[in-house]
């Protein structure tokens, strides 16, 4: 493993009951007007909304309320925001909602203390912000695990790109599962999908030997992969959605990337087939994987190899390791149709016309991964995915 510092600023309350139970001492500790951030709307239906207004009432805050947050959260609301929080003097910050929430508001509360635009900062100046708006997570759709890190990932439609900015770290995250059991089953699987995929990211980088880290996190994955399954089998299993609720935070929360040096190349070609068409993220990963994975071998043999056998199940007897790494492809792919997403950009319903080598040429090339990929390579593997 490589050397690392391990420090961990977010206190997770987890389980039934956890706003209830927590959120009340941890608004004693912040300023009188909370900014109450929230996406389209459905914790108006669901009752979360009311519960959590409740809650802030009886805390005697002023409450400034900013909705509808977009799943694939843009630059410009994220200055929305930040104008907002300016004008009202916002004390702190609580997002409600799933990873497009608590990412945009991690840069609504840099960007509100800052004169300068954020995004020129961080990717013109290459610095980072060091002030920020104290803020709270409570988690109504998982998958992102975004409550669990600083960064975030921001569209910004003016320059056509999808790219991650560095926020603030939450200083709480409440993580009840009951508030995901109204999720749409669609959004569930897509969602667990991305933390499958944020395991893999992971684990794909370097160092590429067997370390304490990979190995939970291949217990990781297998967690994920079973409790999809029986989630499919009983959508109000609450064990399984509890289950993956904390898989979603384990896979962010810093302690499987221990040591490693990321890969993540898929996400990042992801992101940008999301700046270009504002697709799922998890559908999205879910066709570019198999594809891309294809791409990585040989290079990638030796860790596909060990996915096969200790998270796959596939027997390694008869098998050498280029057949082993070529049945973990065939086995992830054969998972994703089993789960119902989709395998091409064409069932995503992807416009025929989407300029698939812009998407190439603007995707970020990551350090970490086992192939050191070209736009080139990256526009074939899009072209594949076409169906």
């Amino acid at each position: 493993m490589n050397t690392f510092t391990y420090n961990y600023p977010v206190t997770v309350y987890f389980g039934e009951g956890a706003a209830k139970n927590n959120l009340p001492k941890e608004l004693s500790k912040v300023g009188d007007t909370v900014m109450f951030a929230y996406g389209g709307g459905s914790i108006k239906k669901n009752g979360i909304y009311d519960e959590l207004v409740g809650i802030l009432t009886a805390a005697g805050k002023k409450i400034v309320e900013f909705n509808g947050i977009m799943s694939n959260p843009t630059y410009d609301k994220v200055q929305e925001g930040a104008r907002l929080a300016k004008e009202n003097k916002v004390d702190f910050i609580l997002a409600v909602g799933g990873g497009s929430v608590i990412d945009c508001c991690k840069i609504v509360s840099a960007q509100a203390l800052i004169d300068e635009d954020i995004w020129t900062l961080e990717y013109e100046k290459h610095g980072v912000p060091t002030e920020f708006i104290p803020m709270g997570a409570v988690v109504t759709a998982f998958g992102t695990g975004a409550e669990m890190n600083n960064g975030a990932v921001i569209t910004n439609t003016e320059k056509m790109m999808k790219s991650p900015l560095r926020g603030a770290f939450y200083s709480f995250a409440i993580l009840d599962p009951v508030y995901t059991m109204t999720m749409p089953m669609k959004q569930v699987i897509s969602g667990a999908f991305d933390s499958l995929s944020h395991c893999m990211e992971t684990y794909m980088g370097s160092p590429r030997e067997i370390n304490y880290s990979d190995e939970i996190n291949e217990a990781t994955q297998r967690n994920i992969i079973r409790n999809i399954r029986a989630t499919l089998k009983d959508p109000k299993d609450l064990h399984a959605r509890s289950e993956l609720v904390w898989a979603a935070a384990m896979a962010e929360n810093g302690m499987l990337k221990l040591g490693k040096i990321t890969d993540f190349q898929c996400h990042m070609l992801e992101h940008q087939l999301g700046a270009y068409t504002d697709c799922n993220h998890g559908q999205g990963l879910a066709v570019l994987h198999p594809v891309l994975y294809r791409h990585m071998m040989p290079e990638a043999n030796h860790q596909f190899a060990r996915l096969a056998v200790e998270v796959w199940d596939i027997d390694p007897e008869g098998k050498n390791e280029a057949q082993l790494a070529a049945a973990f492809v065939k086995e992830l792919a054969a998972f994703i149709r089993e789960i119902g997403l989709p395998t091409t950009l064409r069932e995503m319903d992807i416009p025929e016309n989407t300029d698939l080598r812009a998407v190439a040429d603007s995707t970020i090339l990551t350090g970490g991964c086992a192939k050191k990929f070209t736009a080139d390579e990256l526009f074939a593997v899009l072209s594949e995915c076409r169906g």
